[in-house]
């Protein structure tokens, strides 16, 4: 329809252009959004023998809660505490396959009598905003001239998406609740609470902040789709830094690991649009551990791994050293 046609060329070119917009009206019931702040408060509130119960620690595949500090952006401390819960499937055979299958595992529950309905409450909110998500890359698709349902078919038939559930403390100075970044994954969709801290980088260069609009989801690429366009769609800079306590929760819409990230055959209108703009035949990835410590700059790689895999082990292995080193010892992680 028209109406379709124009709102798949907005969202198009705000993916283009900037890599990030507000949602809205998007049809999500506000009580899956409701549920999950009141869940977040209610585990935040719990002490810290509690909550220690899902430490992220334990998990071989990298799930649970983590206290304040222990994830690394950009080689520097996140000040926020958060859940992680993953998409679930079996655990795969570590003695065989690619090293990245060991992302495939159980996640961790709270008992029932300390937190009811995390389990429900969390998997109502990742298939709904799942469903969300494959209507905005339906008109992502549209936007690129293919076909509605191509990247819901290039899914695979084991997505791995991940939940990740916020809790801030006000930022400390020179510090930050969440270092600049990209995000690794396809798509995000973020209900950033009621208060403000998200910054984002502009065009232009500039922090600028995120407003917050009622009832809203703030929408960004990551790094994997802006490498399957190349460069076309974006994947743009963003930290969150706040003077009094916030949370959010963040949905990162993933395929199967096994995907590829070779790019998609596009029109060579959008290939002529990036090798027209320095901004976007320029951009970069985040940089791997190896590459940090080498002196490669924090955005400014130029690998581009071959599968989302690839894409996620790395930013594991750059993030969570100390789980790795913990849990797989025998991966040989600094090569990628």
């Amino acid at each position: 329809s028209r109406e379709r046609r124009a709102l798949s060329a907005t969202v198009g070119r705000a993916c283009h252009e900037v890599g990030f917009m507000v949602v809205t009206d998007h049809g999500i019931p506000d009580s899956v959004v409701d549920d999950v702040f009141d869940l977040m408060r209610r585990f935040f509130a719990l002490d810290v023998a509690e909550r220690s119960m899902i430490d992220k620690r334990r998990s071989p595949h990298f799930r649970g809660w983590e206290a304040v500090g222990s994830e690394l952006t950009n080689n520097r401390v996140d000040v926020r505490e958060q859940i992680d819960v993953w998409s679930e499937w079996p655990v795969s055979d570590a003695a065989h396959g690619p090293v990245h299958d060991r992302l495939h595992g159980p996640n961790q529950w709270m008992p029932t009598d300390l937190l009811a309905g995390q389990r429900e409450i969390t998997e109502r909110w990742m298939s709904e905003l799942g469903d969300l998500a494959d209507r905005i890359l339906g008109l992502l698709a549209d936007h690129l001239a293919l076909r509605d349902d191509f990247f819901v078919d290039l899914f695979g038939d084991r997505p791995m998406s991940l939940t990740k559930m916020i809790n801030y403390p006000p930022t400390p100075p020179g510090g930050a609740g969440v270092n600049a970044h990209h995000d690794t994954g396809f798509l995000t969709l973020l209900a950033p609470g009621s208060v403000a801290g998200l910054e984002v980088v502009n065009p232009a260069g500039e922090w600028i902040a995120v407003p917050i609009v009622e009832r809203s989801f703030v929408v960004n690429l990551g790094e994997m789709l802006q490498s399957m366009t190349g460069n076309y769609f974006v994947a743009t800079k963003h930290r969150v830094i706040t003077t009094e306590p916030r949370m959010s929760a963040a949905y990162f819409h993933g395929p199967s690991l096994d995907t590829s990230l070779d790019p998609i055959g596009l029109d060579h209108r959008f290939a002529d649009a990036v090798a027209a703009s320095p901004r976007h035949s320029s951009a970069g990835f985040m940089a791997s551990a190896a590459e940090t410590r080498s002196g490669v700059s924090d955005m400014t790689s130029m690998h581009r791994a071959g599968t989302y895999g690839e894409q996620l082990w790395n930013y594991f292995v750059r993030s969570y050293p100390a789980n790795v080193a913990q849990h797989h010892p025998d991966a040989v992680a600094d090569r990628i």
